[in-house]
Parts: structure tokens; sequence; C-alpha cells
């Protein structure tokens, strides 16, 4: 057990050559007693203008006044957030990867300029997580992280509705097969409140791999945002961040490849979004672990998808807290050796002993498969290699869509331009859409290509049209879609080579993505080839485009 508790606020509190900071101390209401004290420092992502976050600094309130009782000096400060629902299939898209960095970065510069003494960061929609774990974990300080936990479904007709049946019906508006009134009300009732969006997209997907990583307390990832579990959750938070200070628990013990390797597998296990193929990779780098595209290759072929959760299933991640939650999942893949249970955790114990304490999935349960009627036998996360993505391309396929697509490119240099040829029925059955030029530095930002997926998925095209873009997909992203091809066209990937009509394979069972065309004629298009001007010329996403890596490399902007 650790002596002192201030390990590092003492610093600013204790020593007599810094009266100017102890005197600011006094000014925001510390006693000669408080500064004796551990300090806290609470981060909260909490803003009003998107659901996801609209309740978090309510959280944050309630888990300061814990701190406080538990004889703790409790600080809020804040981060930023990007709605992806939002910002999606506009120009606001190109800051939500950059969001994941600004977040990192603002907590380890306010926390390592307050010297605070641990850690807890509340966190709500996609990039929240990632960037609170990379900046965790380049601090490491006793920290833990609280998700803000899934929206409840909305309902329409009878149908159980989320942000992805918006999306789609925008297809289905194309396609003729919805009415205005019904498309409408669909719009109304997809996202009854607070909570990230509610089926395994990258919020719900990157909230189960942190509880499965360590770093946040069991069922923080499943417990409703409006549920009396979440509340419970802010009260249980103080008492295990005072526990990891006690035992001096880093985010370093904790964050190591074996509890990289529990996550990625029960990625997978769910059917989680592609995303966390690169913040998984950003978040190992932070704390200098080694995590690759060939660990989701080689833990790809040996874990199942068990999960049928939306999109490509029919369950939200509120049916699962019903079930026995994410801790309850766990459980099941431990039974089955999928789970390092050695690996420590943020209550101070370990995977398995936290798995002891807990009742298994509920029988009779039709969300997770048993691992002998797997939904798919390995991984729904495939990294493709090939003459059009020699570093790796990330595929979400889980074998509703097939496993093998065949077809002439129809090429596209930006999103809109795909979305008009969408709603002028332009894009048709056997087309293989291309778009480029929207990579980390093309974007620049990587955005994601929801509302491609969800127009071609919503008329009714998501078997017969596959998607491939140097951009990401969101977790709500389901059909024969192909992400993060690496190199990028903006670098001279032969992404930026594809012309319209050019025959490009997509093999799922083997691995691979090809452009069927010579090297010679690829040689000669490389020739007449011109990197264009970086769309940003300024700003954040100038910064981000001069400095952030591959996506195979995780889209870090701290590389060496």
């Amino acid at each position: 057990m650790s002596e002192h508790l201030n390990k590092y606020s003492r610093k600013i509190t204790q020593d007599p050559s810094l009266p100017a900071a102890q005197a600011m101390f006094h000014a925001i209401g510390l006693t000669d007693e408080d500064l004796k004290k551990p300090q806290v420092g609470i981060v909260s992502s909490g803003w009003d203008g998107n659901p996801c976050n609209m309740h978090l600094n309510i959280f944050s309130a309630q888990v300061k006044a814990k701190v406080w009782e538990l004889g703790m000096v409790g600080l809020n400060f804040y981060t930023i957030g990007v709605s992806d629902g939002i910002s999606m299939g506009t120009e606001g898209m190109r800051y939500s990867l950059v969001s994941r960095e600004v977040i990192a970065d603002s907590i380890e510069t306010n926390a390592g300029a307050e010297w605070y003494d641990s850690l807890i960061a509340l966190v709500g929609c996609d990039k929240n997580m990632p960037g609170a774990a990379i900046g965790l974990g380049r601090l490491n300080r006793p920290s833990l992280i609280i998700y803000g936990g899934t929206i409840a479904p909305g309902y329409y007709k009878g149908e159980k509705l989320d942000v992805v049946s918006a999306f789609e019906a925008l297809g289905k508006k194309i396609a003729g097969s919805i009415s205005e009134q019904d498309y409408k009300q669909v719009i109304e009732n997809a996202c009854p409140g607070e909570g990230a969006c509610g089926g395994m997209y990258t919020a719900n997907t990157m909230a189960s791999a942190l509880e499965a990583l360590g770093m946040s307390l069991p069922y923080t990832a499943s417990n409703p945002a409006n549920s009396n579990a979440k509340k419970a959750e802010m009260a249980q938070a103080a008492a295990a961040i005072k526990v990891l200070m006690q035992k001096d628990i880093k985010p370093r013990d904790i964050m190591t490849k074996k509890a990289f390797e529990n996550a990625i597998r029960l990625v997978i296990v769910l059917g989680g979004s592609t995303n966390a193929v690169m913040h998984l990779i950003a978040m190992a780098k932070a704390v200098d672990v080694d995590i690759s595209l060939d660990d989701f290759i080689r833990l790809g072929e040996i874990t199942p998808m068990l999960a049928d959760f939306r999109p490509s299933g029919k369950y939200v991640m509120e049916d699962i807290e019903k079930e026995g939650g994410i801790p309850a999942v766990l459980k099941y893949m431990f039974e089955k050796g999928m789970i390092h249970g050695e690996c420590l955790t943020v209550t101070g114990k370990t995977m398995a002993e936290n798995l002891a304490e807990i009742p298994g999935l509920a029988e009779n349960q039709e969300i997770i498969h048993p691992v002998e009627n797997p939904i798919k036998k390995t991984s729904h996360i495939r990294i493709l290699f090939g003459n059009l993505a020699s570093e790796g391309a990330v595929a979400k396929i889980t074998g509703k869509e097939g496993e093998f697509f065949e077809g002439p490119a129809k090429v596209f240099e930006n999103e809109p331009d795909a979305i008009e040829a969408m709603m002028a029925k332009n894009v048709n059955k056997g087309d293989v859409v291309i778009i480029r030029y929207v990579g980390p530095k093309g974007g620049p930002g990587m955005p994601e290509m929801l509302k491609p997926t969800s127009a071609l998925m919503g008329a009714g095209l998501g078997k017969d049209v596959a998607l491939i873009t140097d951009g990401r997909f969101s977790g709500g992203s389901h059909g024969f879609v192909v992400g993060h091809v690496t190199p990028e066209a903006q670098v001279g990937g032969n992404i930026a080579l594809v012309k319209d009509g050019d025959i490009v394979r997509i093999d799922a069972v083997k691995n691979t993505i090809d452009i069927l065309v010579s090297e010679e004629v690829l040689s000669e298009r490389r020739t007449k080839w011109i990197a264009p001007p970086l769309k940003a010329k300024k700003g954040i996403l100038y910064k981000f485009a001069k400095n952030v890596s591959s996506a195979s490399q995780g889209c870090v902007t701290d590389q060496d």
C-alpha cells in the first residue's frame, strides 16, 4: 500500500518554495487540511449538443461529490467531443478522428500541468473512449474510465430504431420504399434521449473493449445511460480510484499485451466496429505495447463472431444488459479459454477474480450464440492485402453479405459526389464504388462513410454493391464495405490510380483486395499521377494532415 496518496500533488501543495500555487488553491476554497489530501482530476467530455455526451457533466459532479466524501479533493475539468452522428456526411466529419487526438492531448496537458494524483474520465461518443485511454496511458497515473452508457432504442410502428435507422431511411426514400410521413417519424423517434448510439457501433464497441482491457469497472459498457445502475457507478468509481492509488496501480500495469488481446477478442465476439482496429493500435502505442494488424489477423482466425447485434443483427446494447451485460459475455469467453484471466483491472483485482463474482449469461438468451453455433466461425474484421492495399485494408464481413465480390469500379474523388450519384440512381448492382482522397491526410481526418453505406442499404443494394475507401466506416455501417485502405490516395497509394471500369476483386476468405490491372499499366499511370495539394492550409486539420501516421499505424500524431 502506498503511504502517500498525494504522490504527485504534494509537489505543489506541500513544497514551501511554491507559495503562489498554494495561494491559488486557497482561492478555490481549499483549506490547509485539504492541501494534504490526494487530488483526483475528474475529466468530462460532456457538452449539450449531443445525446451521447449531454448527461456527462451531471455525472462528473456526482463523482466529484463522492470523491470528497471519501476524504479526497475532487477537481473537475473538461475536454471536447465531436458528434459523429451530427457531422456525418458533411465537411464537419473531418474533425471527428482529429478529436481523439485533441482529447488525449488536453487530458495529458491539464493533468500533467496540475499534478493530479489520479484521474477519472467520463466519456460518451466514439472518439472519447480511445482519446481518454491514450491520454491516461501517456500520463500513467492511477486512472479509470466511466462510459456514459448506451441510449435506449426508439420505436415506430413496432420497429426498434436507432440513429442508423435514420440514415437508412434516406436510402429508402431515394428508392421510393418509404412515405414522407414515415420518413419523418423515423427521424423523430430514432433517438429518444441521452446515451450513445444503441447498436454495436463504435461507442459501444470501444466501451466494451475498455472493459475487457481492464480500464473501466465491470458493467460500465452495458449499463444504459438512463439506468439506476449507471448512476451507481459514480460512487463505485470514487471508491475504486482510492484503491488504485493505495495499490499504486497505473494504466501501464493494466494495459498489457494480454489485456489488449482480451479487448480484441471481445470486439470480434461482439461483431464490433472496424474503428476498433485503429483505436486499439493507437491506444497500445500510448503505453508502448506492440499491437498491429497482425494481431487482428492472428486472433481473428481463432475467435468466432457470436453476437447478433445491430447493424448486421437485430439487438441493441440495452438488450445485453438484461441478459447479464458485458461481464457475462467475458465470463463465457473466459470459460471457453478466450480470455487471459490474470490481467489486472481497475477494481484492483484480476479479470478472473472479477468474473468469479458475477453471474453468467441468462438462460435461453439469444443475443450471444454458443461457440458451437457461431454467427461466423472466424472474425468479421478481415484484414485484406493486395495491389489495392499493400499495407492493409480493413473489411467488416459478417458473412451475411457474402465473402467474395468482383465488379467494375465506379470512382469518386469525394463523398458528396458518391452520394449524388446514388441519389440519381447512377450506382448499379455489381458496381464497386470507390471513394478516395478521404484518408487521414487526404480528408484530412479520415471521415466515416456511414451516409453512403446507409444509402446503399436503404436502397436494397447492400449485398449487390461493394464500397471501398481510404476513409473509415462508422460502426453503424454494414454491407460489403472495405475501408482504411493504405497507402491512401493522398500519398500515392494504388487506390489513386484506379479508373472507372477497372475490375476490382475482394476475397474475404483469402483476405485479398486487388484491381485486375497489370503492374505495367499501374506503373504507367503512376508516372502521370500528381499529388493534389492538402485540402487544409492551416489550423487543426492542417496540423493533423502533416503529422498523422497511416491507418495501419493507428492514425497517431505523436509518431517518431
